[in-house]
């Protein structure tokens, strides 16, 4: 009896030391039940793409500082390796877990949903667990201070999110569909959560919520378009086989028909092309499955629009190129110039499909321009089972390979549009100049800019009314 008791009390010793730690009781790992979780939380951080938000280019990794895009401003990236001035390091598990999945940090501010917390809600507690263990216990820390936040008033209040999560954050986790299969509840779990394909590909609503009711329909991501990935066979994807997507996912490349650029290239370098094949099929199967939304001013797929086309041997010699303007060059004359070594005068690129067509091109072929536009300022970069696919950028950065005019690049784009791809497109030297700004911004902040004086004015008459009819009844 004695011997049990301290068996007992010393248990009852431990959780209220794992009570203090964490926040509540659970029953200690082995040190083999924790190498395991350790290893399982290493590929939840992969397939969540935490390294691709929280590192910058050829930076320390998780220790944070990306400069983000958003219509509301730059949201900088945090630190959340183990350093205690810095990171996690003084994170109970209760409170990494919070933060994780309900956007609250362990200061009690809230976090903005640019860190996708509303799809890492769905996190199982064991996969919450396995990923606490991996931070805490396997990512080195990092002593370097991350930007600091700073968007314009009101966002700039983060209490604002409290409302906002009310009305938008479902926090509950996933639970499998009893009428599916095993693989499509696992690529269900993965594309909700972990890999979070709505907070790109799913239109938001006025106040930046994301559209349920349009789900996977395409979103603007900043100078990009995250596109329809649902199964319409003509605004979607739903013309591609279930191993087309895994190829696109695991690669970036799809021969003939897409190839990933921007914040996509980031996922499948950083995070698809590591997953298990199996989860790969287990995506492909659910994507699949999305409901179709089609656009109904588009009536050809991106994948199919243009032809094999060159006017440049009938112009060589025989007409100028450039245009009347002193400030622009023509469409054939820049496609000449910066164009054709990589994808061929006819634009059907190479035999190996390193340099892609330009013709039977999503980036060419879709009714909206803004990946073409953002492709020929940014350009392409990733890297795949050690294989690079590089385009240069032509928008005037260091790296880039010229400094086009935003004129220019119009230019460029509709020449590139009219004899490849979608002909009816247009690009315009204004959109070019917001890609080169980040993106669209977005009319809410002017709006609750706009409310908050007509509050305070309103409130104002109404304190001023008050007292005048105070003095009246005075008199």
């Amino acid at each position: 009896m004695m011997g049990n008791s301290s068996q007992h009390f010393g248990a009852l010793l431990v959780c209220v030391a794992t009570i203090a730690a964490t926040g509540f009781c659970q029953v200690a790992d082995s040190p083999g039940q924790t190498a395991a979780a350790i290893k399982r939380g290493e590929y939840l951080a992969v397939a969540a793409d935490c390294g691709a938000c929280h590192t910058v280019p050829r930076g320390k990794p998780f220790a944070g500082g990306l400069a983000i895009s958003t219509p509301l401003g730059t949201i900088y990236s945090t630190n959340i390796t183990l350093s205690a001035d810095f990171g996690i390091g003084r994170y109970t598990e209760e409170e990494f877990s919070r933060a994780l999945r309900r956007g609250v940090r362990r200061d009690g501010a809230n976090l903005y949903p640019a860190m996708p917390y509303t799809s890492y809600a769905k996190f199982t507690d064991d996969d919450a667990h396995a990923l606490y263990l991996y931070f805490t216990l396997a990512v080195k820390p990092v002593e370097q201070r991350s930007p600091q936040t700073q968007l314009p008033f009101p966002t700039s209040v983060r209490a604002s999110m409290i409302g906002w999560n009310l009305l938008f954050l479902d926090t509950a986790a996933f639970v499998p569909d009893p009428h599916q299969s095993a693989e499509w509840n696992r690529g269900a779990y993965l594309a909700q959560g972990a890999a979070h394909c709505s907070t790109c590909h799913t239109p938001r609503g006025f106040l930046m919520q994301e559209d349920a009711s349009r789900a996977l329909s395409g979103a603007q991501v900043g100078a990009w378009y995250a596109p329809n990935i649902t199964s319409d066979p003509i605004s979607g994807i739903g013309s591609w086989t279930k191993a087309d997507l895994v190829v696109y996912l695991r690669t970036g490349h799809l021969s003939g028909k897409a190839q990933a650029a921007g914040s996509m290239a980031e996922a499948v370098e950083d995070s698809f092309q590591h997953l298990a094949a199996t989860d790969l099929d287990a995506i492909a199967t659910y994507i699949k499955s999305i409901p179709a939304v089609s656009d109904p001013a588009v009536d050809t797929s991106r994948f199919t629009a243009g032809q094999m086309s060159s006017e440049l041997g009938r112009l060589r010699g025989r007409a100028a190129i450039r245009s009347d303007s002193e400030s622009a060059a023509s469409g054939a004359e820049l496609f000449r110039g910066n164009c054709t070594s990589c994808h061929s005068a006819e634009g059907q690129g190479s035999k190996d499909g390193y340099y892609p067509s330009l013709f039977w091109n999503s980036a060419t072929g879709a009714k909206n321009a803004t990946n073409l536009v953002a492709t020929i300022l940014y350009g392409v970069n990733r890297t795949t089972s050690g294989r690079q696919a590089f385009m240069p950028g032509f928008g005037g950065r260091t790296t880039d390979a010229n400094a086009l005019s935003d004129l220019n690049i119009a230019a460029l784009g509709n020449y590139v549009l009219a004899q490849y791809g979608a002909a009816d497109t247009i690009m315009t030297e204004q959109q070019v100049a917001e890609a080169r700004r980040g993106g669209p911004s977005s009319p809410l902040l002017a709006l609750a800019r706009f409310g908050m004086i007509a509050v305070a004015t309103l409130a104002f008459l109404g304190i001023a009314l008050l007292i005048f009819l105070g003095r009246r009844r005075v008199a």
